[in-house]
């Protein structure tokens, strides 16, 4: 004997109903694992005393080699020392207040930049610049597998007849890797 259609129908709206409180059920489910993702990945990279947001704990979670390990051993990490009164004596000494200067023992490329034909010629006497220094700048580089420091001299000129003025050479534009 077939099932009449009203049998039918009220079979499958119960279907309709059930299986719409599974799908809820289940999405509830999904948002309480999450929660507890979130929870988990505070109590393993966030120390009390730090507030991580979402944002930053996505991030901890795309980095590849984070462990927890590292992140307590930055949270402990001495603070830079303060400037002492006897440290302000030597002022000239330092590059810039709160930089840390780059290892010695890295190998330095230079890469001098001269100053535009405009700028070695002086505006005001017509005579040729001569060279009185660099502005110099270093940055950490890398090529795969070996680091170096980036040493960038741009040349500055000035007049030795008139007090026209210092001109520099144009500093390099932000991609200006490997430009050596």
């Amino acid at each position: 004997m077939s099932p009449s259609p009203s049998h039918t129908i009220r079979s499958e709206a119960e279907q309709i109903v059930s299986l719409t409180k599974e799908l809820e059920w289940s999405r509830l489910k999904i948002q309480a694992l999450e929660e507890r993702l979130r929870l988990e990945l505070i109590r393993k990279y966030g120390p009390k005393s730090e507030k991580l947001s979402d944002k930053q704990l996505h991030l901890l979670d795309l980095e590849p080699g984070v462990s927890s390990e590292e992140v307590e051993a930055e949270s402990r990490r001495d603070p830079l020392p303060a400037s002492s009164p006897s440290t302000r004596t030597k002022t000239k000494d330092r590059k810039h207040p709160g930089r840390q200067e780059l290892p010695a023992h890295l190998p330095r490329v230079e890469r001098v930049i001269a100053c535009t034909p405009e700028q070695c010629v002086c505006k005001g006497c017509g005579k040729d610049k001569t060279v009185i220094g660099y502005e110099q700048s270093e940055q950490l580089d890398v090529e795969p597998a070996r680091y170096f420091v980036l040493v960038t001299r741009r040349e500055k000129r000035a007049c030795r007849d008139c007090a026209k003025g210092v001109s520099a050479a144009p500093a390099p534009s932000g991609s200006s890797r490997k430009a050596w």
